[in-house]
Formats: C-alpha cells, structure tokens, sequence
C-alpha cells in the first residue's frame, strides 16, 4: 500500500469557504438582528437599551469631568503664577527696603562721645526750636540729605 496526497482543486476550496463564510455571516446577521430580539425578548432589548444609555451617560460625565478637570487646572495655573510674581515683588521690595536702610546706617554719622547707659541716668530735655519758632525735626534733615543725591535706577 502506498500513500499519496490527493490534490485537491483551489478554485474549488474557494468556492466552499466562501459559501460557508456567507452562510455564517448570514447566521450571525439574523441571529443579532435588534429588532428580532426586540420580537422575541422586548424586557432583554429594553435591558441593552438601558445598559447603552448608561454607557452613553458615563462617557459624557467623563468627558465633562475631564473638561472641568483642565479648566480647573488651568485656573490654578493662572493662580500660581501669579501668587509666585506677587512673592517675587514681595522679595524684590525687601531687598529694596533693606538696601535703603544699610544707606541710611551707613551715611547717619553718631557722635563718638555716646557711651552705653542705664535709663535711670537719662535726662529728658525739650526740643530746641529754630529763631524762626519752627521745630527742626531730624527727619526733614534727612530728607534734605536723601533729596541731594542721585536716584540710581534698577536693582
């Protein structure tokens, strides 16, 4: 006895396949048709109707809540910028106040005869006044002091 392929025609092979494909695809048309399911079973339809309807619902609560979500995150975006530019200035005008108030230590000049004291040695003496009856305060000397000079721009 001797063994041998038999050989079988493609454009045969084809034919069935393609037949047996239609068929089932027919089958699974029929089978999954909704309205022949709306027919035969109205509670199982109105169950997938209620399930689509609640799919749907869910992807557009997604998509708002993702929406919101961006919205929201812009927003404190926005906020955080700004709170750190407000630090910033907030810093800047420190290192400002602190440079004006090493210049004003620097340029006062106090008398070398000052010596540390105890209150009970302090004397309270009157303010002297000008010829003029106007009080000469050290503030406006200051003032005159600080208006004579340059104003140097920037930091």
């Amino acid at each position: 006895m001797v063994a041998a392929l038999q050989q079988r025609s493609v454009t045969a092979n084809r034919g069935v396949s393609r037949a047996r494909s239609v068929r089932t695809l027919e089958l699974i048309q029929g089978s999954l048709s909704s309205r022949k399911v709306a027919r035969q079973s109205p509670v199982l339809a109105g169950l997938h109707r209620a399930a689509d309807g609640a799919l749907i619902g869910v992807l557009v609560a997604a998509a708002l809540m993702s929406a919101l979500t961006l919205h929201w995150q812009h927003r404190w975006t926005i906020a955080f910028n700004r709170l750190e530019t407000t630090r910033s200035l907030a810093h800047r005008l420190t290192d400002s106040t602190a440079m004006i108030e090493r210049h004003l230590l620097v340029e006062t000049r106090l008398p070398q005869s000052m010596v540390p004291t105890k209150v009970a040695n302090l004397l309270y003496l009157e303010r002297a006044t000008n010829p003029s009856g106007v009080v000469d305060s050290g503030e406006s000397q200051l003032l005159s002091q600080l208006m004579g000079q340059p104003i140097n721009h920037g930091y």
